[in-house]
């Protein structure tokens, strides 16, 4: 199955996710692991798209999410950087989910350069985090 980039951003817009997820993680410098994470849910009859999504960019697993949902989710933070992002800056989505992926993006950009390791950067972090899918910029 063939995606175009353009159906792609609409199906995302309809049906893809933003993440990130603050975990407690006692090995972690501080106490605390944050997840980022790409993710598009579909019913399991219609598992071909997430994999055409997998193939598509190349990276990423299928997997099942719950019940009879299956999920296509990207989870490292170099398919996410080098992958996923640079597909939504090209092929910009055009509903309010735009704001989440912008959020997400600045988040991987404070990561980079290591701001999840400190106090300060992991706080903003999880405020940047608090206003995605439904949180305070809705």
């Amino acid at each position: 199955m063939n995606l175009d980039a353009q159906w792609i951003t609409g199906f995302v817009d309809g049906e893809g996710c933003f993440h990130v997820g603050i975990s407690k993680h006692k090995e972690m410098t501080m106490g605390h692991q944050v997840l980022p994470e790409f993710t598009v849910v579909q019913h399991e009859r219609d598992i071909q798209i997430l994999h055409a999504l997998k193939a598509y960019f190349d990276c990423g697993v299928v997997r099942k999410n719950n019940g009879d949902r299956m999920s296509y989710r990207v989870r490292d933070k170099q398919h996410l950087r080098d992958i996923i992002v640079p597909f939504f800056i090209k092929h910009p989505l055009k509903t309010k989910k735009r704001q989440d992926f912008e959020i997400f993006r600045k988040v991987l950009l404070m990561m980079d350069v290591g701001d999840h390791l400190n106090e300060g950067g992991l706080r903003k972090i999880r405020e940047a985090a608090a206003k995605m899918n439904r949180g305070k910029l809705r």
